[in-house]
């Protein structure tokens, strides 16, 4: 995968001040790690009159299969999917892999700075970049229209499927050749957004921020384009949420520079007052944001999510360095399949992923593997149990599990008058078996340190109203002593114990469901 690009000299300098433009030196051959393979800078030619830079993407497609970014695009299984993942374009044709390795190598020469020569980027050059193979679903049409609009005298040539057999046609590729005068940042920037564009496809999850490199990359040029609607569709993988989103703010972008102003001025939408107010946080960010500092509080570094459902607090943990040790645990299969995605376990790096483990298992029973970590917590999880089951949940986690430490939170059944939209004497989820008050949640905490031997305190999660305190209580248990047992047994009474053949897993009506994460309110 391979592009170069070449200036002259036009009188405002020598052509090697390329090399202060992509900051890096003429006379070196460098090297450079990115999420698709090492990437090589190196100067075929440096001299006054003519320099000309080449980028090489050294792909390496097993390597990208294994850690997830390789994957082929056949359908349903087809035979062929398999071999596709190794046996592919991506070592030769320019794609969103080289995208990527130009923003990685050339990051500041993409924004337009120059420290050491700051007038340089502003200038205006005599530039010609050539992309030897470049997939273009549309053919050489196509490229002529997006490419053209932006200044550039375009060469699109379709590439034969065979030299050697011409009656076969055409390839769906190209061979690039771009001649133009424009600022290097420019130039880089249509490189960034139309890579990808072209092949119609993205090696990586497309997710929300893609909107906000679009628009970045896009500045001064994509709100005016001919193309914007297709370049827009293509680029975010036509995910219509994040496309009709990118194309409402190219919109405001559009009107701003006609009307000489800025883009928040031209949105009607947005009340101006209301603007300046500051918007409250969801009650779920608070939640998390309340666990985050209970665990700090116990140097808590291996933690258990138990009821991760879709993996929301998982991936709060992940963020935070402290934690080596990541447990999201669950009844639900499909919770677990949704949490793994939310999470991109398939995208991580090998480091990242040894930090996470996401497993099936029914805290009504007692599991081995959950034991000898710092924390669990137990969000919103304890209300969708059946009350006769909770002495098996407090057994499971207390008792046979035991951590160091146990955060639990559960709504406050007090504060419920205060959702205009609840009508009264409902829970606020339809699967909740109960919601307990301050009083009762206090006293169900206290049985349970005294019985296990842990100390325990409660905060307030949300805002603490007066008279009915805050919209989500929290418990926070530290072990102090050896737990109490039955006399007779040995045993806290009326505890379930797994099967010999592992804990059970098909009780979807048990602790650790997925509905509990769909239940926040803000």
């Amino acid at each position: 995968m391979f592009l170069t690009i070449t200036t002259t000299e036009d009188g405002g300098g020598p052509a090697t001040d390329l090399g202060f433009l992509l900051h890096k030196h003429p006379e070196k051959a460098q090297r450079f790690s990115t999420s698709g393979g090492d990437a090589h800078v190196f100067y075929p030619e440096a001299s006054p009159e003519r320099c000309t830079a080449a980028l090489l993407l050294d792909v390496d497609p097993v390597a990208l299969v294994r850690r997830g970014k390789g994957k082929g695009k056949g359908r349903g299984g087809a035979p062929g999917q398999a071999l596709a993942q190794y046996v592919n374009d991506r070592p030769y044709a320019a794609s969103s892999l080289l995208a990527v390795a130009l923003r990685t190598v050339f990051s500041s020469a993409l924004k337009g700075r120059c420290d050491a020569r700051p007038e340089l980027p502003g200038r205006a050059l005599p530039l010609r970049i050539d992309v030897p193979v470049l997939p273009a679903r549309g053919g050489p049409a196509l490229v002529r229209r997006l490419l053209e609009p932006l200044g550039w005298d375009v060469e699109a040539d379709a590439l034969p499927l065979d030299g050697q057999f011409t009656e076969w046609g055409d390839s769906r590729y190209v061979r690039l050749a771009l001649t133009g005068r424009l600022p290097l940042s420019d130039a880089l920037r249509h490189l960034y957004v139309l890579l990808p564009v072209l092949d119609d496809a993205k090696h990586y999850w497309v997710s929300a921020d893609e909107v906000d490199k679009l628009l970045r990359a896009g500045e001064g040029w994509l709100a005016n384009h001919p193309e914007q609607a297709l370049i827009t569709r293509r680029y975010l993988a036509r995910r219509r949420a994040l496309t009709r989103d990118a194309m409402e703010r190219l919109e405001l972008a559009r009107l701003a520079e006609a009307d000489d102003s800025e883009a928040e001025e031209l949105d009607n939408a947005v009340d101006e007052d209301a603007d300046t107010e500051e918007r409250p946080v969801p009650l779920a960010v608070r939640r998390r944001e309340a666990i985050l500092r209970a665990l700090e509080e116990t140097k808590a570094r291996r933690v258990l999510d138990l009821g991760c459902g879709q993996g929301q607090l998982v991936g709060a943990l992940l963020k935070q360095s402290r934690f080596t040790e990541v447990v999201g645990v669950d009844v639900s299969v499909r919770a677990l399949n949704e949490a793994a995605r939310r999470l991109r376990l398939e995208r991580m790096t090998e480091r990242q992923a040894a930090r996470v483990t996401l497993m099936q298992g029914s805290l009504a029973y007692s599991d081995a593997r959950l034991g000898g970590y710092d924390a669990a917590v137990l969000s919103e999880v304890v209300e969708h149990v059946d009350p006769p089951r909770l002495p098996a949940l407090e057994h499971a986690v207390f008792g046979t599990a035991r951590p160091a430490s146990v955060v639990v939170t559960t709504p406050n059944a007090e504060y419920n008058v205060r959702w205009e939209s609840l009508p009264a004497g409902r829970t606020r989820h339809p699967d909740h078996r109960f919601e307990w008050n301050r009083e009762q949640f206090r006293a169900w905490a206290d049985e349970v340190a005294a019985r296990y031997g842990y100390g325990v305190e409660y905060r307030p999660v949300g805002d603490d109203d007066p008279e009915v305190g805050p919209p989500t209580q929290m418990a926070l248990f530290r072990a102090a002593t050896e737990p109490a047992t039955d006399p007779g047994t040995g045993a806290r009474p009326g505890t379930a114990t797994a099967p010999a053949n592992g804990p059970r897993t098909g009780d979807t009506t048990g602790p650790g469901t997925a509905d509990h994460a769909q239940e926040d309110r803000s």
